[in-house]
């Protein structure tokens, strides 16, 4: 007589399936997170709105940041006036034509962003934009 055996005959096998579609789901999440991401070298502030910006190339570019309490950022370092103008000798130095985005927080004193303004164009830097939120 023949006993069967509790054992299943058939082997365990690994289904690739549900493997493919968690390797999927991953691939698709981590596509959609790195194209939400935007380069900022700036810091977050409040930027002033105006109606007439335009979308700028942002390839290969530099970020001045004027904060709300008057701090200078140059690429999300602190400077002073001194070490601005080395910095910017700097970069002209390394680049032809450099690409400056000057973002300022709409409460610091317009003052402190002409002054970094008056010292990129000393340096010889004519593409400079101002960073603004559309209205």
């Amino acid at each position: 007589m023949d006993i069967p055996s509790p054992r299943s005959t058939r082997k365990a096998r690994i289904e690739i399936i549900p493997l493919i579609d968690i390797i999927f789901f991953l691939l698709a999440t981590f596509v959609m997170v790195s194209l939400s991401m935007v380069k900022s070298k700036g810091l977050p502030v409040n930027l002033p709105i105006a109606a007439t910006g335009e979308k700028q190339d942002r390839s290969d570019f530099t970020s001045i940041t004027v904060s709300a309490d008057n701090t200078i950022l140059f690429n999300r370092l602190p400077v002073t006036a001194a070490e601005l103008t080395a910095a910017l000798e700097k970069l002209k130095a390394g680049s032809p034509d450099p690409k400056i985005f000057l973002n300022g927080d709409a409460d610091s004193r317009l003052g402190v962003t002409i002054g970094v303004l008056d010292e990129i164009r000393r340096c010889g830097i004519s593409k400079v934009a101002f960073e603004t939120k559309p209205k």
